[in-house]
């Protein structure tokens, strides 16, 4: 028979189809072969010595007489980086000016790398760039929220192969974000107790799930996965914002997110997926009901009429079967 489990943190309740499960396994991906990537394009807007085809650097992390990592404004935002915030209402239509900052981070010189390759401190790097601009940007007072997110393949919606990743920060807190807050906010009413920590606490204690364990994070699938190998990420010390992220802590997340997502390139095949930064928004900092973390869902299946029409999710691995899966995977170091 099938199981419902539901997940505090979003409060969604994912059916476990224990009826149409999958091994782990047959959900490696099979691409079609293709030519090799080169390590440089000259057609590609991110490769040394096209930093014409995009625009001036933000900021960028130098290696030598080279960049490391850069942070560019995208060259077709979603949001302007001009005119001030202005909300209108209008009857039962609200709207707002759409003003905020879209900005590219370009994780790496070489056209064909991907992050799970990459080294712990070329990771560590990116990271820091995060950071930074994360900071820089809670500065705007435009901004309410701040998107840190990579789409890693075409099944994730990208539409550039050298690897980047990019932030958003809307003049409004999104609504999956609020919604998550509230659940916190209820949490720790409900028991004092911080939600999060309280889930890796029990995470850490099973051990079913995690897959990695570092000295300052916990790699684990969430105990009501939404879809196979939906990964979590949380840092052990209870933190709301992101850039409150130390340098050690940094360089000891560059290596669990190295190590976890190696595990996912050489035991699925190198599959897309899509990762994103979750923090509290920009105007809150120092709660007590928060913690940020990091969530990675590989796109190894497919949502369907069901998920669309109910809000609710159809899971065919375990999350436990999943976990043990990725535990045995050795990667290269």
């Amino acid at each position: 028979m099938s199981e419902l489990r539901q997940n505090l943190i979003t409060r969604d309740w994912v059916i476990m189809a224990t009826e149409r499960a999958v091994r782990p396994n047959q959900l490696v991906q099979t691409k079609s072969p293709s030519a090799p990537l080169p390590a440089y394009d000259p057609q590609c807007p991110f490769c040394p010595g096209n930093e014409h085809l995009s625009h001036l650097d933000v900021e960028r992390i130098r290696e030598e007489s080279t960049w490391k990592v850069r942070a560019v404004p995208n060259k077709f935002p979603a949001l302007s980086s001009v005119g001030e915030r202005i909300r209108k209402v209008e009857g039962l239509n609200r709207s707002m000016t759409g003003v905020g900052v879209h900005e590219v981070i370009v994780e790496h010189p070489r056209h064909d790398m991907t992050m799970a390759l990459l080294s712990v401190p070329d990771v560590a790097a990116i990271i820091s760039m995060y950071r930074k601009r994360y900071a820089a940007i809670r500065e705007d007072p435009r901004v309410e929220a701040i998107v840190m997110f990579k789409n890693h393949g075409e099944r994730a919606g990208t539409s550039i192969v050298h690897p980047h990743s990019q932030i958003a920060a809307p003049p409004v807190v999104p609504t999956q974000i609020r919604a998550r807050i509230e659940e916190a906010i209820r949490f720790l009413d409900d028991t004092g107790e911080c939600l999060f920590c309280r889930t890796m606490k029990e995470e850490l204690a099973s051990g079913e799930r995690v897959i990695v364990d570092s000295e300052h994070f916990v790699v684990f699938h969430p105990y009501a996965a939404l879809s196979p190998f939906h990964t979590w990420i949380f840092p052990r010390r209870h933190m709301p914002s992101f850039d409150e992220i130390s340098d050690t802590e940094i360089f000891d997340l560059a290596f669990a997110l190295k190590t976890f997502l190696a595990k996912l390139y050489y035991g699925l095949g190198n599959p897309d997926f899509n990762l994103s930064i979750r923090s509290i928004p920009t105007n809150d900092r120092n709660k007590e009901y928060f913690h940020w973390y990091l969530a990675i869902v590989p796109r190894v299946s497919q949502t369907a009429g069901f998920e669309m029409g109910s809000g609710m999710f159809i899971n065919t691995v375990r999350p436990e079967e999943s976990a043990a899966f990725l535990r045995a995977v050795t990667v290269a170091d």
